[in-house]
């Protein structure tokens, strides 16, 4: 078919009257009978990358997707063009996938959408394969990959089930794969010399932004900012469902607004997401549940109140605004405290290898029902869950489908060693991404590898123009600040592009009251100011790559250093997290000075001279509560609050909940079974109120 010909088509079945970029060369590719793999971002247009060769091939096209809500929006836009379109999925009626599969084999489908679980049923595959299939698209292809983001052991296999449906073409299809991602799906999928499409990350249209913010000031920023009707539309992604349910509750006094996650009926699901396509609704608040395959063009805004376990996953949330192509903006709040929970639950979810062991050691020849062995094994429930699942994902394990577990190889566990260590690599590059100094779009385009980007900055991020922020507030340096600003530049004069660990060693020495967190701002003060350039960089260290960064001058910055009167720009408050929360940097110019006295940081910021008998009373009776609480359970006292958790909170004394989880070793779990006791006793025991007078009353 030539090119005309394959316009026309475009034209005629599906009303586009020209190719968007990269599309036609995908096309072509799998037209000429290649497999394919194609990588572009959301909204790009990758769905008729399959659509538009398999309808000219003249057969049926066999879909595989792990996501219902997609598999429904596509079956019901190729109706509306007027094609043959069916979907077998957990939530149709038995009757109807039978329906369907008569009418696959009839001939009568131009595409049929599955879920990978279908091909796990006995004599499905065998059925596709009497009548085979012109072409096999893979969407979602990260899943199938240990690497990806959203793993799903149904995907692994999938190669083995797709050997029977060749010779039809595979194209394998996603948004989010970085390049280690890609060449596992190549090699998962066995795809034969894949004609490679990895394009169209950057979206120019799209402003993103990071604020770094305690929890409890996230909900008022977000109100603030959509507040103004031009930035609506607008998609909230929450960390969990209580979050979005209260977020959605307070933005609907003033905005119509609907919470949308996991836990909430399907029928309760769709119609919030029916009315936010419709726009009766204009903002919903959501669980990373939402979103997946909805396809919404003139979303404004995308708003993140938590930081995402992934680069990839941030992008894929990200990507679902400004499809239309007109100036949007993405804004992610976010703390240390975040980057905590995302370990609790790695934790949960990636147990320790000496946890599988145990398990692993217990299995033999012969199966046993898995809850026989999790009571001989005393596991709790989603611990034993976890380690079955990552040793049946990694061969260890052999589960069959009525859940009888026996021994698998033994050759599983430097394969689950270098996934557990790669989940929390993926969880560090969204922290370096939040944290960097670099240009938001720039950072993501090389994150992907994009095969063609230019590798410009953006010029719309809040490093490349910090003006256009919502959710960050400015003040100019003051004078000790300016002061650290030239330590920097003289530092980098001697050696430029030093890693910024050595550079804060060296200005550190020269101002005592300068902290890591507050260097950090320096710097990122400077890069706005166009003096400086801080880049990611890595090395490789015992087999472990590490990543760093590292600082040069720009002409400007080696030209004129810093003047009296430079305009660099620092954070109007600081963030308060653990790294910064000791020391307070130096008061702005012409703003409030400091008026209580240095605290002592032992104490999390009390005067051990005043309140030294309070912190050792709080010590004690958190010991006391400890020991009761272990002596009800029959359990360690360590089990209930270690040692050094116990002491974090007396060092923090965190007086609401947002605080506590703010405290090393506090998680979700642990704060909703003992967080109101321990806030309690704090408040009781701990408070330094009563022994320092109230400065602010004075002033």
């Amino acid at each position: 078919m030539d090119s005309s010909d394959l316009t026309g088509l475009l034209r005629s079945r599906f009303g586009f009257s020209e190719f968007r970029r990269y599309q036609e060369e995908a096309c072509r590719a799998v037209l000429a009978g290649r497999d394919a793999l194609v990588v572009m971002p959301t909204g790009a247009g990758k769905s008729l990358c399959y659509q538009l060769p398999g309808l000219a091939l003249g057969g049926t096209t066999l879909v595989i997707s792990p996501l219902i809500a997609l598999m429904e929006d596509q079956v019901q836009k190729l109706g509306e063009h007027g094609l043959r379109a069916e979907r077998i999925h957990s939530g149709r009626p038995r009757d109807e996938s039978r329906r369907v599969c008569t009418s696959y084999l009839a001939g009568e489908l131009d595409f049929l959408y599955i879920a990978p679980e279908r091909l796990s049923v006995p004599g499905f595959p065998e059925l596709l394969a009497r009548r085979k299939p012109v072409l096999v698209a893979v969407d979602e292809a990260h899943c199938i990959s240990h690497w990806g983001h959203d793993f799903r052991p149904d995907y692994r296999l999938l190669e083995e089930r797709l050997r029977a449906l060749r010779p039809a073409p595979v194209i394998a299809l996603t948004a989010t794969a970085t390049p280690q991602v890609q060449k596992d799906i190549a090699e998962q999928l066995a795809l034969d010399s894949p004609s490679l499409h990895i394009h169209g990350f950057r979206r120019d249209n799209i402003a993103l932004e990071v604020a770094e913010m305690r929890p409890s000031a996230r909900r008022a920023v977000v109100a603030s900012v959509l507040a103004d009707p031009d930035r609506r539309p607008a998609l909230v992604y929450a960390p969990t469902r209580k979050e979005s349910e209260a977020l959605a509750g307070e933005l609907a006094a003033e905005i119509p607004a609907a919470a949308y996650h996991a836990g909430m009926s399907a029928g309760a699901r769709d119609e919030t997401q029916s009315r936010f396509l419709t726009g009766e609704l204009e903002v919903i608040v959501a669980t990373i549940a939402f979103g997946m395959g909805v396809d919404k063009p003139d979303i404004r805004t995308v708003l993140h109140t938590g930081l995402p376990g992934t680069l990839e996953g941030y992008y894929q949330e990200v990507g679902r605004a400004g499809r239309d192509g007109q100036p949007s903006r993405a804004i992610l709040l976010y703390s240390w405290a975040d980057r905590r929970t995302h370990e609790y639950f790695h934790g949960r979810n990636y147990p320790e290898p000496e946890v599988l062991e145990s398990l692993y050691q217990k299995l033999g020849r012969e199966p046993v029902p898995g809850e026989e062995l999790r009571a001989r094994l005393r596991m709790d429930e989603d611990l034993f869950g976890s380690a079955l699942e990552k040793l049946w994902i990694h061969g260890g394990a052999r589960v069959d489908p009525e859940e009888n577990v026996s021994r698998g190889k033994v050759e599983w566990r430097q394969a689950y060693l270098v996934q557990r260590r790669h989940k929390l690599e993926q969880l560090a590059e969204m922290t370096r991404f939040a944290d960097g100094h670099t240009c938001r779009m720039l950072h993501m385009v090389q994150h992907f590898g994009d095969l063609e980007d230019s590798g410009a900055p953006c010029g719309e991020c809040d490093v490349c123009r910090p003006e256009s922020c919502l959710a960050r507030r400015y003040r100019d340096a003051g004078d000790e600040e300016l002061e650290a600003c030239r330590s920097v530049v003289e530092v980098l004069e001697r050696r430029d592009g030093q890693g910024t660990g050595q550079l804060y060693r060296e200005v550190a020495e020269l101002h005592g009251w300068l902290e890591r967190g507050a260097f950090e701002e320096l710097l990122g003060g400077m890069v706005r100011a166009g003096l400086l350039r801080v880049d990611q960089d890595s090395f490789l260290k015992n087999g472990r790559r590490i990543h760093f960064q590292r600082a040069s001058l720009t002409r400007d910055g080696r030209r004129q250093g810093i003047s009296e009167g430079e305009p660099v720009r620092l954070l109007e408050e600081p963030p308060a997290t653990p790294k910064r929360r000791r020391r307070r940097p130096p008061a702005a110019k012409g703003g409030p000075r400091a008026t209580r006295a240095a605290r002592s940081p032992a104490t999390g910021g009390v005067d051990l001279d005043t309140v030294a008998a309070p912190i050792e009373k709080l010590v004690e009776e958190l010991r006391q509560w400890r020991l009761g609480e272990a002596r009800r359970q029959e359990v360690p006292a360590y089990c209930i609050l270690p040692n050094r958790t116990l002491l974090a909170v007396v060092e923090a004394l965190p007086a609401s909940e947002d605080e506590l989880l703010e405290v090393k070793g506090i998680g979700p779990t642990l704060a909703d079974r003992y967080g109101q006791r321990i806030l309690e006793l704090v408040r009781e025991r701990g408070s330094p109120h009563s022994a320092e007078p109230d400065q602010e009353s004075e002033l």
